[in-house]
């Protein structure tokens, strides 16, 4: 596979012929048919040594940009092996003491650092020590050191922590277990030579593609509705947030036929939704006198979903709120989210401005068997959920866009032009902008004519919404020449 030698020298623990052996393993990666690289990623990179013994310096090994100087400080990314004396080597991804030039645009575009989180997270999500893997959020801040944690688990690498640990951006310890050290130097390199445009040779596709379909995973994980209902269980309110057309609606309508048998309502928010129509207040009622209503206390839904609930305190109860964010909740809740506590160690109530009749009278609590799951549209930015109190009272669950739904019902021309646009916001978009994503529901047709025209009235509208609103201005061409 190309990286036998490379991975041979990861528990080299000594210096003997550090530099012969090491340029023998880069010329072991190109090549085929032994190569994990062609010929071609070879020219992209050179080697660079530092020899001096660990007490007078800190060796390394590292692959850097082929325009790099021979000598001195360099730039741009690089990956690199240091060695230690007490442990098997540190690798990985480093910013150059002299800047990001000539990689300028691979460090500063968001998909970079993205991407070297996800492959560290999941290889650390595998790893049985901590900071086994580690990332740092933005590879550009050099003026960041290493976190205290991470420096105190890699002393073995001290000198190059205290030397370097401002240019460290995304690490592996190799350890103990060889079958997942020379899984992470795959992943590492692999994406190394990625982003200089090189891909693995076709004869090492079949163990390359495993690994970056495991690590990509991390970067929109998949959420099954069973985990959402489990949520349900143990923190009673949930808010389940996404871009449009993941499916949010129609996987709260599923848990309640599913999970709740049924046994549930569906409400939706919107700007002029009150404290009176959630809670509970005075309402207009028809009465005989001579101005033909009156105001009386009149329940609200949540009143209602609480009333619901306590008829059958043997099954649980889902109140669902479509587009909660789309209300501002903290008004809208008032004092009432005190009781939005899954677990308050004694029952709370609280007491209310009117009496509500026999089932509340003028105190209102929540039964345990209520569950509330709302829905949120992380595209409406018109009004957010902010507040801190009320975060802290929801669990909040990621649903991102599921490319094997667009794969089984979409036809070729969605499959490509939702390829095509996921590849744009996991490279271009901010933090905040990947949460505005279509989903795969923008791309469900199954010829390509209707997929055509779906995309033409459905996608293009929302994309130029985007641009229009400046959500996505940092790749904003990218965008137009994909509309295009």
């Amino acid at each position: 596979m190309g990286t036998e030698k490379l991975f041979e020298l990861l528990y080299q623990q000594d210096l003997t012929d550090f530099e012969r052996r090491h340029e023998e393993a880069f010329h072991n990666l190109f090549g085929s048919p032994h190569g994990r690289y062609s010929q071609a990623a070879s020219k992209t990179v050179k080697h660079r040594f530092n020899t001096q013994d660990f007490s007078s310096g800190v060796p390394f090994a590292a692959y850097i940009h082929m325009d790099s100087p021979d000598r001195g400080g360099y730039g741009g990314t690089s990956f690199v092996v240091f060695p230690s004396k007490e442990s098997p080597a540190l690798f990985g991804f480093v910013v150059g003491t002299q800047g990001l030039s000539p990689d300028h645009e691979i460090l500063s575009r968001p998909g970079h650092a993205r991407n070297a989180r996800a492959i560290c997270d999941w290889l650390q999500a595998n790893a049985t020590a901590p900071y086994t893997a580690w990332s740092k959020h933005d590879p550009t801040r050099t003026d960041l050191g290493l976190p205290k944690d991470v420096a105190e688990a890699w002393s073995p690498f001290a000198a190059a922590v205290e030397k370097y640990g401002n240019c460290l951006y995304a690490m592996y310890r190799a350890n103990e277990d060889k079958a997942a050290t020379q899984t992470a130097l795959h992943a590492l390199l692999d994406f190394y030579f990625r982003e200089r445009g090189q891909d693995v040779l076709n004869s090492q596709s079949k163990t390359a593609e495993p690994i970056r379909s495991a690590w990509s995973a991390h970067i929109m994980p998949r959420v099954e509705k069973e985990e959402i209902a489990d949520l349900l269980k143990t923190r009673k309110y949930v808010v389940v947030q996404g871009p449009p057309g993941c499916g949010k609606t129609h996987l709260a309508l599923e848990l309640m036929q599913t999970y709740y048998h049924g046994n549930g309502k569906s409400i939706q928010f919107h700007p002029s939704t009150t404290y009176e129509t959630f809670v509970g207040g005075l309402a207009p009622e028809s009465t005989a006198s001579e101005l033909g209503l009156r105001f009386a206390p009149k329940p609200g839904a949540l009143m209602e979903a609480a009333r619901a609930a306590r008829k059958n305190p043997e099954k649980n109860y889902l109140l669902h709120i479509d587009e909660i964010n789309r209300a501002d909740l903290a008004k809208v809740l008032g004092e009432a989210i005190f009781l939005l506590e899954a677990h308050a160690r004694n029952p709370r109530t609280i007491s209310l401005a009117y009496h509500f009749g026999p089932d509340f009278g003028r105190e209102l609590s929540l039964p345990p068997n209520l569950h509330i799951l709302g829905t949120m549209n992380s595209a409406d930015r018109s009004i957010a959920i902010v507040d801190v109190a009320v975060r802290r009272r929801f669990g909040f669950v990621s649903l991102w866009p599921r490319p094997e739904v667009v794969s089984q019902l979409g036809s070729p021309v969605m499959q490509e032009a939702f390829q095509r646009l996921q590849r744009l916001f996991i490279d271009y978009a901010s933090d905040d902008a990947l949460a505005l994503l279509p989903g795969h529901a923008y791309f469900l047709a199954e010829d390509d004519e209707t997929a055509r025209k779906h995309l033409k009235t459905n996608l293009q509208p929302l994309l130029e919404e985007y641009l229009a609103q400046g959500y996505v201005s940092n790749f904003s061409e990218s965008i137009r020449t994909y509309l295009q």
